[in-house]
């Protein structure tokens, strides 16, 4: 066998695989599952194992600054005055606080014997640490010199409960001009359960991907077949023969980020079939994303970003490269 053909012998099984396909490994508000939820501690300690995507949540404070929030408001789980104590239910919301007023609150431990301690058991506490500003987790990225990650940011809006939030429109406007400010305009994706902020954000920033997140089931679905709900801007699946992937494409979406539970063989299909992205919220068992991987999905939301590794790796998916960083 000449060297030639040797060569050839040894690259055609490379060529027929083709090259590791992008996989989305993106860290649920940093990875809360070990860290504090969107915090810094929490986004450098995703930096620093290597994702692809820092997913987290936004909200507007009184003052129309940008800040990193699950909750509308203060969550009585997480908050801690200067005494000590934590918030009572429900929690004031950001809208009705300046930024000063939310700095004052130590997020870094959960409330001993809720049922958020309860499942999450392993998050290490980081006592002191505050919630930060969008601003903020821009400067954190900088600093860890990573120029691949991108951020997954979602707008926290309900619109059954309007009083909670700035609107949509102000909401849009003070995020965009923070991100054009800050010059990250190309390394987001927008993300939202209420698509009137998605709308609003195809208007105006065309080149930045909306990411149309969908629950059907569970107790409060944002997307039901047969009819439109408050949260989808309008759009119903029933003109649409029911599909979810083709209402999101209807609707201008680039990502569909539907529950894990929800996803199908036959909906990741489709939803390529019509150029849609898929990432499936928030699935932290290994079992469950082998089997989403297998099945075609383009990119995993988890609160375990360490596990997500491990499975991807195991499915021979180049792993992001680490980007060590302290907050």
């Amino acid at each position: 066998m000449s060297r030639m053909t040797r060569m050839a012998v040894v690259l055609l099984p490379m060529l027929i695989a083709g090259p590791a396909q992008a996989f989305d490994i993106e860290a649920h508000r940093g990875g809360r599952a070990l860290l504090p939820e969107n915090t810094l501690p929490a986004f450098a300690n995703a930096l620093s194992m290597g994702v692809s995507t820092l997913e987290l949540d936004l909200g507007v404070t009184k003052d129309r600054v940008v800040i990193v929030s699950h909750e509308r408001g203060l969550n009585p789980d997480l908050a801690r005055d200067t005494a000590g104590a934590y918030v009572p239910p429900p929690g004031t919301p950001f809208v009705q606080l300046n930024l000063a007023d939310v700095k004052r609150y130590d997020v870094g431990q959960i409330r001993p014997g809720s049922k958020y301690a309860e499942n999450f058991a392993q998050q290490r506490a980081v006592p002191g640490t505050r919630i930060p500003t969008l601003a903020e987790v821009f400067a954190l990225v900088r600093k860890s010199g990573d120029k691949a990650v991108r951020l997954n940011i979602e707008t926290k809006i309900d619109p059954r409960k309007p009083d909670e939030t700035v609107d949509p429109a102000t909401f849009v406007t003070v995020l965009l001009d923070l991100l054009r400010k800050e010059q990250f305009t190309d390394r987001v994706m927008i993300q939202s359960f209420d698509w009137r902020t998605l709308q609003l954000v195809q208007k105006q920033a065309p080149e930045i991907p909306t990411v149309y997140l969908t629950q059907q089931q569970g107790p409060e679905p944002n997307v039901l077949a047969a009819a439109a709900t408050p949260w989808t801007a309008g759009y119903n699946p029933a003109d649409y023969g029911g599909y979810v992937p083709r209402t999101v494409k209807a609707a201008g979406g680039k990502i569909w980020s539907p529950l894990y539970v929800d996803v199908t063989p036959a909906a990741v299909a489709e939803a390529h079939s019509l150029g849609l992205t898929v990432v499936p919220w928030t699935t932290n068992a290994e079992d469950d994303m082998a089997r989403l991987i297998d099945m075609g999905v383009d990119g995993l939301i988890s609160d375990r970003p360490d596990l997500l590794r491990k499975v991807t790796q195991q499915k021979g998916v180049t792993m992001p490269i680490p980007a060590p960083v302290t907050p």
